[in-house]
This record gives C-alpha cells, structure tokens and sequence, in this order.
C-alpha cells in the first residue's frame, strides 16, 4: 500500500468527511495549486448527476481555482469521469483513490495515467 504526504492525507480525511455528509457513494476533494481544498460528494438530481470527483472539480473552478496539484476519491472508481476533468485542467496533477476506510488502492502520479498500487 502506497503511504500518502500528510497533504495528501489530509485530502483523504476531507473525501471521507464529504463522504458521510452526503451518504453517497464515494466523496472526492482537490486541492489546487495556490494550496486551497475542496470537497464534495456525489450529485444525484434528476436535472444534474455529478460523480463527487466532479463535483469538487466543479465546486474549486467556481471559486478560481485555475489547476490542481492532487486529488483524491473516497469509495469511487478509476473510471470516474471526474478524472478527465482533472486531467483538462492539470495533467499532471496526482490522482489518488482510496476505498471507504481510507486505504489507498491506486495513484494516478501523470498525465501518461500511470497505476500504482493495487
């Protein structure tokens, strides 16, 4: 299991606390390159579906944020569409995936989409 930077641990601990805020199925936070965070759980409207990796993309580029340097999904997949949208914005940016307790299962470390862990 690959150990995280206590920044990157703290990005857990905000995924997880949006997690069971919103009883979704996974929770997300980024945090940007002028070192602000975000959070944020999944968005399931009739009029609007957003998986929680969206959702705190959305929520930080709505507030200036202009790149990311890390995120991290809580409960989500590798395939979350919210990965495109952090690539768009910073490709090399970490993407970091975790289950439910924290415990991380994959990294996204570059644009290339390199997988770490397992």
């Amino acid at each position: 299991m690959a150990e995280l930077d206590s920044e990157d641990n703290k990005l857990v601990v905000l995924a997880r606390g949006a997690l069971g805020r919103t009883g979704g199925g996974s929770g997300a936070a980024v945090r940007d390159t002028d070192g602000r965070t975000y959070a944020a759980g999944e968005v399931a409207l009739e009029a609007l579906r957003l998986t929680a990796l969206q959702s705190a993309v959305a929520a930080a580029l709505s507030s200036g944020a202009e790149g990311f340097e890390a995120a991290v999904v809580v409960g989500g997949k590798f395939s979350d569409k919210g990965v495109t949208a952090v690539r768009e914005v910073s490709p090399a940016a970490r993407i970091v995936f975790t289950d439910r307790d924290g415990a991380v299962f994959d990294i996204i470390d570059d644009a290339a989409a390199e997988v770490q862990g397992g």
